[in-house]
């Protein structure tokens, strides 16, 4: 999985899944622009990275802002002269009922979880078609598929889905691959606030018996932005302990 002296930019690295892409890209050679709204998060991702030898930087951005997005990009490319490696973890999750989801609520969730990719994508489709090389990998969520009481969040992970595969058809030729991960339930600050005993009945419902680790998203996203997968797009893998496969069956 060749990522070193690439140059890669990822949404949400402040924590969680991103926090773990970042790390991961960085231990492999990359260098990391680290992007989050919380800034100070940010940068403490950037300095962990920095503090083991590697070269990151933490930028602030707010996902939803197409301006804010379009300027991050910049700003990678004023430090570092490219950027090749496009990973968007940022999101957010909004659980209400389909009858009593507001208008505002769904859309503050498809800003940040839908507009944020397309808008990095957007900014990032130049640089990375001036050189004819990207890699881009949107994190969606196995609940595209549907969850009840997650309209805002499944549609906007669906969203996700659709985008990746427009983008990868439309800038295939370019030399930029375009993917999507679709994780389950993951240890994330985003999960941090389930009752224990719901974190156990999700346990025993998936069949390799545990809840997700952001390790093992990262591993998959790792693959799919390395130099080696130039015939990998337009693809959306789930990485779920095998829940979705014992869904299907049922």
């Amino acid at each position: 999985m060749t990522v070193k002296d690439r140059i890669a930019l990822v949404t949400g690295g402040g924590s969680g899944i991103g926090r773990q892409v970042s790390l991961s890209l960085a231990s492999r050679g990359a260098k990391v622009a680290v992007v989050d709204i919380n800034h100070d998060n940010a940068l403490k991702t950037a300095m962990e990275i920095i503090e083991a030898g590697g070269d990151a930087i933490g930028l602030q951005c707010d996902v939803s802002v197409k301006e804010e997005c379009f300027k991050s990009v910049e700003s990678i490319i004023e430090r570092w002269g490219r950027l090749e490696i496009l990973v968007t973890c940022a999101g957010i999750l909004f659980d209400k009922s389909l009858r009593n989801l507001t208008e505002e609520a769904f859309d503050k969730v498809h800003k940040i979880n839908l507009k944020g990719p397309l808008f990095f994508i957007q900014a990032a489709i130049e640089p990375m078609k001036k050189q004819q090389f990207g890699r881009i990998v949107n994190l969606a969520s196995g609940a595209y598929l549907g969850n009840p009481g997650q309209t805002a969040y499944s549609t906007s992970k669906a969203g996700v889905v659709s985008l990746t595969r427009v983008a990868a058809l439309e800038l295939a030729r370019f030399g930029i691959t375009v993917n999507c991960v679709a994780p389950g339930m993951v240890e994330t600050p985003m999960t941090a606030g389930m009752p224990p005993e719901a974190y156990e009945n999700i346990a025993k419902a998936i069949p390799v018996g545990r809840i997700g680790k952001p390790e093992d998203i990262s591993h998959m996203i790792l693959s799919l932005v390395a130099d080696e997968a130039s015939y990998t797009t337009g693809q959306t893998v789930f990485i779920d302990g095998g829940l979705t496969v014992g869904a299907s069956r049922s």
